[in-house]
This record gives C-alpha cells, sequence and structure tokens, in this order.
C-alpha cells in the first residue's frame, strides 16, 4: 500500500497514477511496497526532521525512514514541497517531473541504491532518468 499524506498546502492531483507508477518501480527494482508513506510538508518540517534525526543543519527535498524488510518495502519518505518548487525554477524543470524525481529518488534508497559517492549518486541518477522515462504518463 502506498499512502499520500500531506502537511502542507499542497495535494497531488493524480494519486492513482502514481501509485501505480511507484508500484511498477519497485517492481522493476525487485521489489514489493508493503506500505510505504508519502507526507509532502513545508522547508521548516524536513529542516526540523534533519536536525533531530540526521544532525544535519541544512534544508532536503527529501528525507527517508526505511523499515523495510528483505525485499517488502516499508517507510516513510518525507518530501518538501518548498524545495521541490524552488528545485524546479533553479533547474528550469517542470514541478511535476522534478516532484516525482524526488519521490523515485526516496523510493530507490529503499531499494538499496545509495547516492553518498559522486560514481553512486551518477548510478541513480541513471535510475532515476530510468524510471521518469516510463512515467511520462503520469
Amino acid at each position: 500500500m502506498i499512502g499520500f499524506n500531506y502537511e502542507t498546502d499542497f495535494s497531488l492531483q493524480n494519486e492513482e497514477e502514481l501509485r501505480a507508477w511507484l508500484i511498477s518501480v519497485a517492481h522493476l527494482e525487485g521489489y514489493s511496497i508493503e506500505d510505504v508513506n508519502f507526507i509532502f510538508s513545508d522547508d521548516d518540517f524536513l529542516h526540523e526532521l534533519n536536525l533531530k534525526f540526521l544532525d544535519h543543519d541544512t534544508l532536503t527535498d527529501v528525507i527517508g525512514f526505511d523499515y523495510s524488510i528483505g525485499k517488502n518495502l516499508h517507510g516513510d519518505i518525507f518530501i518538501s514541497i518548498d524545495r521541490v518548487r524552488e528545485n524546479a525554477m533553479k533547474f528550469s524543470i517542470d514541478f511535476i517531473n522534478e516532484l516525482k524525481r524526488v519521490m523515485v529518488h526516496g523510493l530507490l534508497h529503499f531499494c538499496g541504491w545509495s547516492d553518498k559517492t559522486e560514481n553512486e549518486r551518477s548510478k541513480m541518477q541513471q535510475r532515476e532518468d530510468f524510471h521518469l522515462a516510463n512515467a511520462s504518463s503520469v
């Protein structure tokens, strides 16, 4: 099950399509989604999570708490709508496309992908691009 929760004045217009796409992403990665929640909030909310749980005093677009067991995905993915909007403008990308990138990025972390090194970031971005190419109708 994929849940969408809103802690800000934002809401998705196409929850069912995004849910189906994210389930297909997990399946293509060899995983199944048992219980993953996407929580959409603002910069302040994610900044507090970043300080409290990661000891990082920075703004970020996504923070995931992964409780997965084996190939069954469980967890919470927090997304700052403020950060997604700003990054979309900064990189001249459509807001929805940037949002999908952040969503799939969080899910790929649950599937074992890392972005700690430059090489890992490059590989993860390629995987994001692959899945985003399959999300054109979402």
